[in-house]
């Protein structure tokens, strides 16, 4: 690839074609978990689509998830194809962004990247798992609301009742009250895979193995229809990845998933006047929210949302939770709050 990139001009465009798309990510199909799930007809249109081409050669593609700032990004390829997406097609001035550690000089051509610890992608198939049978139950859309006061969000306020209903949840009650609960962020039936997350356990209910139990029953039922289940989990989190290693999940790779802010213009393409004339939309903090399919670590001035909890525990708004280090598979972890350490699931 690099020959073909270094004898042709890379143009980057926007692609609607799934095909084209898939093909390409279907290289690493793992690594490249959620953007093959989205390509699903649900979620294909909730997306911006870029490719790169150097002459008839696809050598980068990139995935702009909507929503209001900052949105998840996923980019692939060859670094001057993820630089030219990022110049002329996908230029939000902030967003989420997974991508290879060796892509990321290519991203701070054009954002800054902030700092934050690598992130493991893991991986189970109906060979590798290892259930851990428990007395748990399937979560149902009209109990969104246990999900959102056991994830500290109060009733309907983060976790919408559909997207319980287009996933997998399980959970744990003790005296009808749920206390540990473990879900899924993507699945698609149409590539046989499915993404694990939202994994928290409330602080009096730890160390008795619920998040273990809640994870493996999703990870079960997700394998009933899907080849491949994934998740992430922090670098950084030892006891999280151990305890994904008993249920058979195995690392795949690790990678980096960054907030970065745009430093090079949104409209390279304008002249500076007409940029003046026509303005921007503002950028401080205190306007910028995430997209609530596609939980993100609040900035400066926004509401917080439910940290993805087994990957870190965070500080939490009401004494008596905090997440359960299974380590949660979100696009983007939150950074641990002062005094919060991991905890064995």
């Amino acid at each position: 690839m690099t020959a073909v990139v270094a004898s042709r001009p890379i143009v980057a465009r926007q692609s609607a074609d799934r095909a084209v798309l898939r093909g390409f990510l279907e290289r690493d199909r793992i690594f490249a978990a959620y953007a093959v799930c989205d390509l699903d007809e649900r979620e294909f249109g909730r997306a911006r689509w870029a490719v790169a081409m150097a002459g008839n050669h696809l050598v980068a593609v990139g995935m702009e998830y909507s929503g209001p700032t900052p949105q998840s990004m996923f980019v692939l390829g060859h670094n001057d194809g993820i630089a030219a997406i990022l110049r002329d097609v996908l230029r939000p001035r902030a967003a989420y962004i997974a991508a290879a550690t060796p892509a990321v000089p290519a991203i701070a051509r054009a954002y800054r990247v902030e700092p934050g610890p690598q992130m493991v992608r893991m991986r189970v198939d109906r060979a590798t798992f290892r259930p851990r049978p428990a007395p748990v139950e399937r979560v149902l859309p009209v109990e969104v609301g246990d999900l959102n006061r056991l994830y500290q969000l109060g009733f309907a306020a983060w976790l919408p009742s559909g997207a319980v209903a287009e996933g997998v949840y399980f959970g744990v009650r003790v005296g009808g009250r749920l206390v540990a609960a473990a879900g899924t962020h993507v699945v698609s039936r149409e590539a046989r895979m499915g993404v694990v997350g939202n994994v928290m356990t409330h602080t009096e209910y730890r160390n008795r193995g619920y998040a273990k139990a809640v994870t493996s029953a999703v990870t079960a039922e997700l394998l009933r229809y899907c080849d491949d289940v994934v998740l992430n989990v922090r670098a950084d989190n030892p006891p999280a990845i151990a305890a994904y290693r008993s249920l058979g999940y195995e690392e795949h790779c690790r990678f980096e998933e960054r907030l970065i802010r745009r430093t090079a213009p949104v409209w390279p393409s304008l002249p500076g006047p007409f940029r003046r004339l026509f303005g921007s939309r503002p950028t401080s903090d205190a306007v910028l929210a995430y997209d609530q399919a596609h939980p993100l670590e609040p900035l400066a001035g926004t509401p917080a949302e439910p940290p993805d909890p087994a990957a870190e525990p965070g500080p939490t708004a009401e004494p008596g939770t905090e997440p359960d280090p299974a380590a949660d598979p979100d696009r983007a972890e939150p950074e641990p709050g002062p005094g919060t350490r991991p905890e064995e699931p």
